[in-house]
């Protein structure tokens, strides 16, 4: 597996730990109430939940599995930037949903996702070829 590869997988399952505590919390808080101000916890570990551990997790794989081409996967730097991105964006959204900030900052960690998204999708499209094609895309006689 790549380092960027378990880069990613490494930042899902660190999401994946942060989300289930709070997870966790909100569930034992509804049985036994502990504050009002627990319930905005809910956001932050919405975000770590859906977007921190299952994208970047789906991302880090397609990392690694999708196709490349002369035991290269071509310039990396798209899906580094992605990488950080990404994180940038789930923990930015998550608190900002959080702490009740301005929704000027909840709109920050969404165009910084959505960004990531972008970025990496750039980075892939490259790693995509035709049947039939050889590996630069040229026809095979």
């Amino acid at each position: 597996m790549p380092k960027l590869s378990r880069r990613y997988v490494h930042m899902a399952f660190f999401n994946l730990i942060w989300g289930l505590t709070f997870g966790g919390l909100l569930l034992f808080h509804k049985g036994v109430p502990l504050t009002p101000l627990m319930w905005r916890l809910l956001p932050l570990h919405i975000e770590l939940m859906l977007v921190g551990w299952t994208v970047q997790f789906v991302l880090g794989i397609g990392f690694w599995i999708f196709p490349r081409f002369w035991r290269s996967r071509g310039n990396e730097t798209p899906a580094r930037r992605a990488f950080w991105l990404l994180n940038i964006g789930v923990w930015t959204a998550g608190l900002a949903g959080t702490l009740n900030a301005p929704a000027e900052i909840l709109l920050i960690g969404r165009i910084s996702e959505l960004g990531a998204g972008l970025l990496f999708v750039l980075y892939v499209w490259q790693r995509i070829k035709p049947p039939g094609t050889g590996a630069w895309g040229k026809k095979r006689v």
